[in-house]
């Protein structure tokens, strides 16, 4: 789940790590009212999850609240990105010296959180790693130690911060580390930390990625989620506990298991055909969880076929099929449905399934060559 910069920042301020001053305005007066608060220069900038917000006219400077005023009128009524902008953050302006970025992330090779830091900030991070890697200084930290304070002078030293900064930086290094670890993150940015005219380090923007599998541990995160990045049938997924992500083919799948869908993902790929999601209904599915699965599977105008694959052990065959009629009743739709049913309580899954019109299968290759066929238009008798 990603956050956006205020309230990455609003984050970072409470471990110690440095930030303009500034507030979130929904409107023009309150971004006019923010802006006299802060002695008239600021930054306005638009509050959208998607990068290039400055390319695309979503970060100005005002040099007065009137100017404030009417640069937040101006980008609240944008899109950026295909996302409206709802929210303008509202920083006094800085003088900027020199700009810095750091950052942390998981390193999966090496199995370890990675602190990433370069004297080229400001700019996307990948583009240095494309045109000049050895700008980059990157320091693996052990987890079960984490950050140690020579390590932060080590990424100092590396970028070449004079060296009366180097102890605030260790501030911000170790409020970094510990933002990142409290927070179940996958990320932490700062791009640009600048030393401004006034021999001040300052981050001037954030950003935090959380892993969603960690939203449990953070109510208080999960209620951050901006919904306006996300499908509605994701959404939706989650209300009842589904795991489900919305693909670019035209057969709906529905499964019990993450390894089993990803199974059926790839054999209809192996049958020359594409899935039009991943969507595991989870261990013991009752009736109006697969009939919700169902609804969100058919949703999707570009689904010609649906494989449901339930291999019943907690999840019971019965209480699936139960819910595929559920659903077919709610919403009578055409769309062809090839079920495939092995496990607990299997025969009476399929005796509930005989007089609907269904096409079973025995086998995963079967129901797959099935699906293929029927999401082509091919007619198929059971």
């Amino acid at each position: 789940m990603k956050l956006h910069e205020y309230q990455s920042k609003q984050i970072f301020a409470r471990y110690g790590i440095p930030i303009p001053k500034g507030r979130v305005a929904a409107t023009s007066v309150d971004a006019r009212n923010i802006a006299e608060e802060l002695g008239g220069r600021v930054v306005v900038k638009s509050q959208v999850l998607v990068g290039g917000r400055g390319k695309a006219g979503g970060i100005k400077l005002a040099k007065s609240p009137e100017e404030a005023a009417a640069l937040a009128s101006q980008i609240l009524s944008m899109e950026i990105k295909g996302l409206p902008v709802r929210k303008v953050l509202v920083d006094e302006a800085a003088r900027i010296e020199k700009e810095i970025y750091l950052g942390i992330t998981n390193d999966r090779a090496a199995r370890k959180p990675v602190m990433m830091a370069s004297a080229a900030g400001g700019v996307e991070i990948e583009d240095v790693a494309k045109q000049s890697p050895e700008k980059i200084v990157k320091i693996h930290i052990d987890p079960l130690l984490g950050l140690r304070d020579y390590q932060g002078r080590d990424i100092a030293t590396g970028i070449d911060l004079p060296r009366e900064h180097w102890r605030l930086f260790g501030q911000i290094t170790r409020g970094l580390w510990q933002a990142y670890v409290d927070n179940d993150a996958t990320l932490a940015e700062i791009n640009p930390l600048v030393i401004t005219a006034d021999n001040r380090l300052v981050a001037l923007d954030g950003k935090m990625v959380v892993d969603d599998n960690a939203l449990f541990r953070h109510p208080d995160l999960g209620e951050m989620r901006d919904l306006d990045v996300e499908a509605p049938s994701e959404i939706e997924a989650r209300k009842f506990g589904l795991s489900y992500i919305k693909l670019d083919g035209t057969i709906g799948c529905m499964v019990n298991g993450a390894g089993l869908a990803m199974t059926t993902m790839d054999i209809i790929k192996l049958y020359g055909g594409s899935p039009a999601n991943f969507l595991d209904i989870g261990g013991g599915a009752n009736a109006e969880k697969v009939a919700a699965a169902l609804r969100i599977i058919l949703s999707d105008g570009n689904v010609k076929a649906v494989l449901l694959n339930v291999f019943g052990g907690i999840t019971r065959c019965d209480e699936v099929a139960r819910g595929i009629l559920a659903a077919m009743a709610e919403i009578r739709t055409q769309v062809p449905m090839v079920v495939r049913l092995v496990g607990t309580n299997y025969e009476e899954g399929r005796k509930i399934l005989q007089n609907a019109k269904m096409i079973t299968a025995d086998t995963l290759a079967d129901a797959a060559q099935k699906s293929v066929a029927v999401a082509a238009g091919q007619p198929m008798m059971e």
